[in-house]
């Protein structure tokens, strides 16, 4: 077993996940327990994950020296690295920032470092803070373009650091990485496979005789949650779609055909368009309109409750990428409030059930084949609860709301003209909120900007912009700045995750 000590990353539980993938057991601790975990579990190995702190902010996680002297391999990742440096007397400085994607130069193919398939590799780097020398007994095995001390080994005592995500799935060689690690410690790469009916036994247990209401919206992780749920308690699920108004154009069909040809329960939907966009008038702040909705979602939920005394539970399709962004951890920094984890009201008196809050995206597609749902209904596109909410930065208007669902569906048609829809892993529009000046019929037009957005990811935590060919995208910018009302310009948008989100609220 490896320990992994939670700095508060935005990828420290996906270590744990990596590691699972290559046959590691893993066990998570706060730095404040570290040592304390470390003497009693005796695990083979620690990796220090990253963190949003600096080592010299007042009050930034730490770990008790000691943790070096055990005898046991560690891994410092990122912030982890730094505070593994500054605690053996190097000096750190907030220098030499590096965000997204970088190459990464193997000067010593050593350690951590040894035997990779290739001695140049892209990596995801997310760090203001730099070593900026070494301490006693350790040596440089890798570099980049800024970064002096990328990776780096005290072979003697078994400690390492890197400076970049190895758990990242768009870090090139990142799994070979952690699997140098794990050999470092001894430990035996036996796979883990994930097990479907497992979850459904936690859920029987759980829930026993009691029902769920469970919120779908016919995305991925809603359907494989109710899937799940409904083989656990059967006629005991109530499975809801509430009509937003947020969501794409023929979502409520598509819901309904997936209760009654795959889940096979009957679904109740809720139409509550007007209820929604009254709700959101004025409101301009990001925060508050995930807030808002996710009130709104939990009060129909238990309207719905009150009808149905005996159900108890609130099943949601919340997944980790939902929750770690919400502030999922103890020393993790806020992003943004997901509707169905930072949105929720504290006086819900419905329980949650979350089965698949532990899993990434692509870990939930592959439960969802593993329990039977089609091909077409776990790889489609995924898309947010706040839905088109999110699309439109600033006030959620009834002509702008038009505005994006219309620009979006030209976004998706165009995609799948060109085959490429069902290739990316997401694409659609986005109303800015910014304003520039066109010339229509030789009259000028002020008016808003509107973006396209599409990305390739796995598990959602990292990202590449898609590369759509040129002329797709010319005849997505010609048809939405004629077809769409009162827009003046289209941009796309070529942003990696890290630094951005997926999307742009």
């Amino acid at each position: 077993m490896i320990l992994i000590v939670d700095f508060g990353s935005q990828t420290a539980h996906l270590i744990g996940r990596r590691l699972r993938q290559i046959g590691v057991n893993t066990e998570y601790a706060n730095p404040e327990d570290a040592l304390k975990q470390a003497k009693k579990l005796k695990p083979n190995g620690i990796i220090l994950s990253g963190g949003p702190a600096s080592v010299y902010d007042n009050g930034a996680p730490t770990i008790e020296k000691e943790i070096f002297e055990l005898g046991i391999p560690v891994l410092g990742i990122c912030y982890g690295w730094q505070l593994m440096a500054y605690l053996l007397g190097a000096e750190i400085k907030n220098t030499a920032k590096e965000y997204g994607p970088e190459q990464v130069t193997v000067v010593k193919p050593l350690g951590i470092l040894g035997k990779l398939p290739k001695k140049q590799f892209t990596a995801i780097v997310s760090h203001g803070d730099t070593v900026m020398s070494l301490p006693q007994d350790f040596v440089k095995i890798a570099t980049t373009k800024q970064v002096e001390f990328t990776g780096v080994q005290n072979i003697t005592r078994h400690l390492y650091g890197v400076q970049f995500h190895p758990e990242a799935h768009h870090t090139e060689v990142g799994t070979d990485v952690l699997k140098n690690f794990a050999l470092i410690c001894k430990e035996k790469l036996e796979p883990i496979s994930l097990d479907p009916q497992k979850i459904i036994n936690d859920i029987k247990q759980t829930v026993g005789n009691q029902k769920v209401i469970c919120a779908v919206s016919g995305g991925v992780d809603s359907t494989v949650a109710a899937f799940l749920i409904a083989k656990a308690i059967g006629k005991n699920l109530i499975p809801v779609y509430v009509e937003s108004g947020l969501m794409r154009q023929g979502t409520d069909e598509h819901v309904a055909n997936i209760f009654s040809q795959q889940v096979r329960s009957d679904l109740v939907i809720v139409d509550a368009r007007k209820r929604f966009l009254k709700e959101l008038k004025g409101i301009t702040d990001s925060e508050q309109k995930r807030k808002i909705i996710g009130r709104l979602y939990v009060e129909i939920f238990q309207e719905i409750s009150a009808k149905h005394p005996d159900a108890s539970f609130l099943g949601q399709g919340t997944i980790y990428s939902d929750v770690i962004e919400s502030k999922g951890s103890k020393h993790a920094s806020h992003i943004k409030s997901h509707h169905n984890v930072g949105g929720l009201p504290k006086d819900m008196h419905l329980k949650l059930l979350e089965p698949m809050r532990n899993f990434y995206k692509d870990e939930v597609r592959e439960i969802g084949k593993k329990a039977g749902l089609p091909q077409d209904l776990v790889m489609q596109q995924p898309w947010p609860g706040p839905g088109h909410a999110v699309n439109i930065m600033g006030e959620v208007t009834e002509k702008r709301l038009a505005q994006v669902i219309q620009a979006d569906e030209i976004v998706v048609e165009e995609m799948k003209k060109a085959g490429l829809y069902n290739k990316v892993f997401e694409c659609f529009a986005v109303m800015t909120g910014a304003y520039s000046t066109a010339v229509k019929g030789d009259f000028r037009v002020y008016a808003e900007v509107v973006a396209i957005r599409s990305y390739d990811s796995v598990d959602v935590m990292t990202a590449n912009w898609t590369s759509i060919p040129h002329d797709v995208l010319a005849r997505m910018s010609s048809r939405i700045v004629n077809e769409v009302p009162d827009v003046s310009r289209v941009v796309y948008d070529i942003t990696s995750k890290p630094p951005a989100t997926m999307r742009w609220e």
